[in-house]
């Protein structure tokens, strides 16, 4: 019989390998399955014996600590994806998180830009500094884009269709998808590019189309200071982070009158239900919805 920590140690390989889980992914899972490991530890139970009454007095433990209802689901989404795993590799005979139920959530509706906001932020910026246009193209970009922060930071020049106005996008688990921009991120872009011939690019960092002031890439966490920055320069009130900006690209779509679909084609969503917190569709229709919907697509 198997130690945890070797049992653990599987799991992050099969997640890696099998489910195509990115490291900061990864990191999470493991980091879920710790509270249950040494909530376990505690009760002396095994992973091997562990049975459903077990895993339902974690969970009641949980709410008892004060997790709110959203980080609870997540945690025992992790732990039955955990246990599944056990079955599947012959750890176990049974999943006893089978019947393990999640807290109902009631609707949560994210923090959203209008377009008004979003051009009162890139108005805030100031363009004499050598980063503005730069961070002015990045806004622009995970508006009209509707990006993840992870897909803007590792985007690269080979990735830009700049004739065909489209950008590929490497998403979770490592799947591409083409994604439509607006000509209004176009000439943002065009605009940091000027700035980036001025930059002295690291070797190996010559691919990334957003660089910091010593060539290299830049990283989430520098997206998110700069944006919640900039929205306090704007005096926009609201708390706001990258995602805000790919809450308000599915938004201002589905306002728009963009097929619900379409939206989830356009975000990388796998299923349809994440994209109904606020198939396949062949590129044609994607530029059709993305030119006809978005807002930075429309003659005003």
């Amino acid at each position: 019989m198997k130690e945890a920590k070797d049992i653990v140690r599987a799991y992050r390989r099969y997640l890696k390998l099998e489910r195509n889980f990115s490291e900061n992914t990864l990191d999470a899972y493991l980091r879920d399955l710790d509270k249950l490991l040494v909530y376990l530890k505690a009760e002396g139970r095994d992973v091997h014996d562990v049975e459903l009454n077990d895993l339902q007095t974690f969970a009641a433990q949980l709410h008892d600590v004060g997790i709110g209802p959203r980080s609870q689901c997540r945690i025992l989404s992790g732990v039955r994806s955990f246990f599944r795993f056990l079955e599947l590799d012959g750890y176990r005979e049974d999943d006893p998180s089978e019947l393990l139920e999640s807290p109902v959530l009631g609707e949560h509706l994210p923090e959203v830009l209008s377009t008004e906001e979003v051009d009162q932020l890139e108005a805030s910026i100031d363009l004499s500094k050598p980063e503005g246009q730069r961070n002015k193209a990045i806004i622009e970009v995970l508006f009209s884009c509707g990006l993840r922060v992870s897909e803007l930071v590792n985007l690269k020049l080979s990735n830009l269709y700049i004739e065909e106005q489209y950008v590929r996008v490497m998403g979770k688990g490592s799947k591409e998808r083409l994604v439509p921009i607006s000509p209004r991120a176009l000439k943002e872009l065009d605009y940091w590019f000027m700035d980036r011939q001025q930059l002295k690019i690291k070797p190996g960092e010559e691919d990334y189309v957003f660089l910091n002031r010593r060539g290299a890439h830049l990283t989430r966490t520098m997206i998110l200071i700069m944006i919640k920055r900039q929205a306090e320069e704007a005096g926009i009130q609201k708390t706001i982070s990258p995602h805000t900006l790919r809450h308000s690209f599915a938004t201002a779509l589905l306002e728009g009158g963009a097929d619900l679909r379409v939206i989830q084609a356009l975000l990388g969503h796998e299923s349809i239900g994440t994209t109904e917190i606020y198939t396949h569709i062949d590129v044609t229709t994607l530029r059709e919805e993305i030119l006809n919907h978005h807002p930075r697509n429309m003659k005003r």
